[in-house]
């Protein structure tokens, strides 16, 4: 619907908090993708002006707003020429008009701008707020995990050979991945978390370096939602915090905070491909999206396939969560959410401290998939909350990017290289490949 100052407006059912995955459906937002082919960018602009009739104007003439994509009039347009794709606010007719030959207009696809929300899940016995004290007691809470893990699966043995893996020193995901044996830090490399921002004030980033945008009109960097701080936590948290066990892998990475979903857990995809711009033009080497939506069933978007294409020719890495649609107890095995399914972006499952498949976590595309720990996973939360416990794909991925820092760290391996790193260090699982793809990422 437009609005009378030239913007568009769209309405999006969220899901109610704590039920994890996407809303049913995909929802739109009336503007478009429009996907270059890599060597007629400027075919492609021209195509828009002369076939659309759309003003076009490029995303690095608004550095200084970084938002601005989400004010784009009527009849308007904007590229980001690195990724070699454009958000279009026009009537279908006439952005289809643009793409009628692709060998003059240089347009490869055109694809209806879809929201994307943030992907996660609280356990169902998960403590509204988790303080220090808590976290101190973590052995007490391992013990506990324990004792529900015998309980549901009817086997003290296998309980008990979790008992003995973890301890109370750091989370269970930290210790399955190997990142506790790891002397790599991080430092030097640069992970950017697209999600719902960052809470700056939290005492546990102090003294890092950290970068923030927001993508999300109206709304400034600082996350309002939870999702955001928690997975940065994860990927980048420290490497101690007095008196609580160690939750962060990559502790000496720098920090970049893209604020692509809005304090409800939503964002459309012009703010996310803008966040990934502003990724790329920072020189980021991986980041991080615990976000997507239903897939189409004819297959992947072409658009951040292109895009997640040249990233990885660039040296970025980008990771995104599966999604927790599946009910596997039911029987039913959702497909992978996108972007994620993309061939060319690392999809992540999720497992519990048993490294079984957490039985919400959707369908792999072996090869292109790990699995990271995404069952109760305790990190950052906005103050005054400190912490929290979450689950979720949205949980597993930012494993799989803190840990991408420390081989890029390790190995100097970027993109298409990091990616085959960490394929190589997984852990086979007992669960098939078409499920978890190589297995458990390892430090």
């Amino acid at each position: 619907m437009s609005t009378g100052n030239g913007k568009r407006e769209y309405s999006v059912s969220l899901p109610a908090r704590g039920t994890g995955g996407f809303p049913q459906g995909r929802a739109t937002t009336g503007r478009f993708l429009v996907l270059f082919h890599e060597d007629a960018l400027k075919a492609g602009v021209s195509s828009l002006q002369t076939r659309a009739g759309v003003r076009v104007a490029a995303a690095t003439d608004f550095t200084q707003q970084p938002a601005a994509v989400a004010r784009l009039e009527e009849g308007a347009a904007m590229v980001f020429q690195d990724l070699g794709v454009a958000i279009v606010n026009a009537p279908p007719d006439q952005v289809r008009a643009a793409a009628t030959d692709v060998a003059e207009s240089g347009v490869l696809a055109v694809e209806p701008e879809l929201i994307r929300y943030a992907i996660g899940v609280e356990p169902p016995d998960a403590p509204a707020s988790i303080s220090a004290s808590y976290l101190r007691g973590y052995r007490d809470s391992i013990t506990d995990l324990v004792a529900r893990l015998a309980a549901g699966v009817g086997n003290g043995a296998a309980a008990a050979e979790v008992q003995a893996r973890y301890t109370s020193d750091a989370t269970w995901g930290l210790q399955a991945t190997g990142v506790v044996r790891s002397a790599a830090t991080g430092r030097g490399i640069r992970v950017a978390v697209l999600d719902t921002g960052l809470d700056e004030t939290h005492p546990d980033f102090a003294d890092r370096t950290i970068v923030t945008a927001s993508f999300i009109d109206g709304e400034l960097p600082h996350d309002g939602h939870g999702h955001g701080t928690h997975c940065i936590g994860t990927a980048c948290g420290p490497m101690r915090v007095q008196g609580v066990p160690r939750y962060g892998i990559a502790s000496e990475a720098e920090i970049y905070a893209g604020k692509v979903l809005s304090n409800a857990g939503s964002g459309a995809d012009g703010g996310i491909i803008a966040g990934l711009q502003w990724a790329l033009t920072q020189g980021c080497q991986v980041v991080s999206m615990s976000l997507g939506s239903p897939p189409n069933p004819q297959g992947y978007s072409r658009v951040y396939e292109n895009l997640a294409r040249r990233a990885l020719r660039a040296g970025m890495l980008i990771v995104a969560a599966a999604g927790n649609e599946s009910q596997r107890e039911a029987g039913y095995v959702a497909p992978c959410g996108s972007p994620a399914n993309c061939p060319s972006i690392l999809a992540v499952a999720a497992v519990g401290p048993d490294l079984a498949l957490a039985p919400f976590s959707s369908d792999g595309l072996e090869p292109n998939e790990l699995a990271g720990p995404g069952v109760n996973v305790v990190s950052t939360f906005p103050m005054p909350q400190r912490y929290r416990s979450l689950s979720g794909t949205s949980m597993a991925t930012p494993h799989v990017a803190g840990i991408s820092a420390l081989l890029a760290q390790q190995t100097g391996a970027r993109g298409a290289a990091l990616w085959q790193a960490l394929v190589q260090r997984a852990r086979r699982l007992a669960t098939p490949g078409s499920d978890v793809g190589a297995g458990l990422v390892q430090a």
